[in-house]
Formats: structure tokens, C-alpha cells, sequence
């Protein structure tokens, strides 16, 4: 079998991108399309001429354009009527017409909630099926038109509230992959230190949620294991003034876990460097890095590798990570090239 692993990859960092790496990667979605007027626009995007250079590295290379991302609206107003959806499903098409994707990944977050001041209904749980479905007909219809196929992939949230606000066992007949946002589990929202992308929920964690937590959910919805794709991130969460118990885990705080530095700066300033010290939670599979006073939520190639072998020996189809500028080492993508092999 081969395992999917995706980079997810902001335009701005397209030009970054080797062929070393675009050589291990089976998808790459390059964020972010916009929703405005019922359509999807990539107008705003000054990079896609690279795609065909890209593909040249890496003729096998499924690239989508993923739409949405935190804060983007335009989702609940597109699928809010019959006519809106239609036009976002046509918009979709025209997409895959002017640029060499092989696909569309909506990144809708979230449907039913209005995170970032985004508008939303409660009849989003029924319209992001509808939205999803027209746009999956939109797309096989272009497909025999040009006989290429296309793909169709969603990015979700990772706990309970996503499949609250969502008809998952009815979206997923209409999608080649899901998924599931395994990052920022823990951070933005909380001052209660804990790890943000672990795999498992370890003892003293008051929130639960996890990669295995959150792939269950998902199953239990009616999404089959094949077509779930687990998270990784190449970022970090960090909480400052944290009490000196537990070397910084499960504390309160007095500020919320913001973004932290990416790996390539944790690598070269804080893992064992800078009075810093890297420790390892064997029950959450996750390492995290205290000073006596911050502490810092991060993936390595030690959980990633336990993520890898997670997804095999449950039948999932695979992994991606956010975002691939901030690994310069190239290690982490590495790690997981490796595993999945």
C-alpha cells in the first residue's frame, strides 16, 4: 500500500520548495483560494505559474488547490442557496480548467460555528453536504469531459464539535480523502499547558482529545479508515509564565499557548539549547521542550515516526503536515518519507 503524505504549502512558499522533497511527496495542497461571491478565486495568488516545474520534479505528485483556511468566510453564504452552490461548484471547475490541479481540498472551518467573526448558520450542517455533493458532480462531469480524474479532499477540525456541525457519514461518500486538523489541539483557546498535535491522551489531561481520540470520533461518524488522513506540524505552541511542577506540563498559565517558533528554529535555539530541555510524554507519544518557564508543544521525528506507525497499523491512509516552510532542515518530511515507505 501506499501511504498519502501531503504538505500543506502557502503560495508565498512555493519558491522554497526542492526536488528532493516534492520527490517524497505523494499530494501537496498549496493554500489559500478564496471564496467571494459564491466563487473561488485565486486571483489574490502570484505563484501558480510554478506548478508545471513543480510537476516536472515529480510527475506522480497530486497537487490541489485547498481553499478557505482560518478566518476565510464566503463558505456559509456560497452553499446558503441552491444558485450559490452551483456557482462555487462551477467555480471549482473553472479552477482545475485555468491551473494544472488535480484537485480541490475545501478547508471550511468550520461549518455551523463562527470562529475568526466568519458568518454561519446552524443549516450549515446541511449545506456543506449539498455544497460538497454539487461540487463533487461538478467535477466528475468535467472529468469525462477531459478524462482525467480529479480529486475532492476536506480539511476538518479534530474533535467533537466538527462532527456536531457536520453530516460526516453523508459528506464522505462524496470525498477521496479526509483530513483531520490534528494540530492546534491545545493552544490558541486554553492557558492549561498540554501538547497540540499528541497522539494519544496521556494521564492529567483535562481536555482528552488526540490524534487516536480524534480518528475514532471520525470513525464513529461513518468515516471509513481509508480515507482518513491524520495531522503533523512543523510549528509550535508555547505558553510563557508557566509554574516550574511537572517540567511546565498540565499547568495553568496567566497567557493563552501561542504560535511558537517552526522547527527549524527549535532545532537550531531550543532543543536542548538556550537553558531549554526537550522531554518526552510516552503516554502522548509527543515531546515538549520547558525552561523553568515557557514551554513549548512541538512534533519530532520521534512522534512522528510513532504517528507513522499509528497510521499503518490502523489502515488509515495517511499523514500531512502544516506547513512546509518551517522545516529548512528538510528533516521532518524526511522522517516521515522514511516510515511510510
Amino acid at each position: 500500500m501506499k501511504y498519502v503524505l501531503t504538505a500543506y504549502v502557502t503560495d508565498a512558499s512555493l519558491s522554497m520548495l526542492t526536488q528532493e522533497d516534492v520527490g517524497k511527496l505523494t499530494h501537496m495542497n498549496i493554500a489559500f483560494g478564496k471564496v467571494a461571491n459564491d466563487t473561488i478565486t485565486t486571483k489574490h495568488l502570484k505563484n501558480l505559474k510554478r506548478l508545471s516545474s513543480i510537476k516536472e520534479y515529480n510527475p506522480e505528485l497530486k497537487i490541489l488547490l485547498s481553499v478557505g483556511g482560518w478566518g476565510a468566510g464566503g463558505f456559509s453564504e456560497a452553499a446558503a442557496t441552491k444558485e450559490g452552490r452551483t456557482r462555487f461548484a462551477r467555480s471549482a471547475v473553472s479552477v482545475l480548467e485555468e491551473w494544472e490541479f488535480d484537485g480541490i481540498d475545501l478547508d471550511w472551518e468550520y461549518p455551523c460555528y463562527s470562529q475568526a467573526d466568519i458568518v454561519s448558520s446552524p443549516r450549515d450542517k446541511y449545506t456543506f453536504t449539498e455544497l460538497v455533493l454539487q461540487t463533487r458532480e461538478e467535477i466528475d462531469k468535467h472529468s469525462k469531459k477531459d478524462g482525467k480524474a480529479y480529486l475532492l479532499t476536506i480539511a476538518t477540525g479534530a474533535d467533537q464539535y466538527y462532527i456536531d456541525g457536520t453530516e460526516m457519514d453523508k459528506v464522505e461518500q462524496c470525498l477521496d480523502l479526509i483530513q483531520l486538523m490534528t494540530y492546534d489541539m491545545r493552544g490558541g483557546f486554553q492557558t492549561l499547558t498540554g501538547h497540540h498535535t499528541n497522539l494519544f491522551t496521556p494521564t492529567g489531561d483535562l481536555f482528552r482529545i488526540s490524534v487516536d481520540a480524534s480518528v475514532n470520533l471520525f470513525q464513529k461518524a461513518g468515516v471509513p479508515p481509508e480515507k482518513i488522513v491524520i495531522g503533523a506540524a512543523f510549528y509550535s505552541r508555547m505558553w510563557k509564565n508557566t509554574p516550574n511542577k511537572n517540567n511546565g506540563l498540565h499547568q495553568m498559565t496567566d497567557s493563552f499557548g501561542g504560535y511558537g517558533p517552526s522547527y527549524s528554529d527549535l532545532a537550531a535555539n531550543y532543543i536542548n539549547r538556550n537553558g531549554y530541555t526537550r522531554f518526552w510524554d510516552d503516554e502522548a507519544k509527543a515531546p515538549y521542550l520547558f525552561d523553568g518557564s515557557n514551554f513549548i508543544s512541538y512534533d519530532d521525528e520521534q512522534s512522528l515516526r510513532a504517528k507513522c506507525r499509528y497510521l499503518k497499523e490502523n489502515n488509515l491512509a495517511g499523514i500531512m503536515f502544516w506547513e512546509y516552510r518551517h522545516d529548512k532542515t528538510h528533516t521532518l518530511l524526511h522522517t516521515m518519507y522514511e516510515a511510510l515507505r
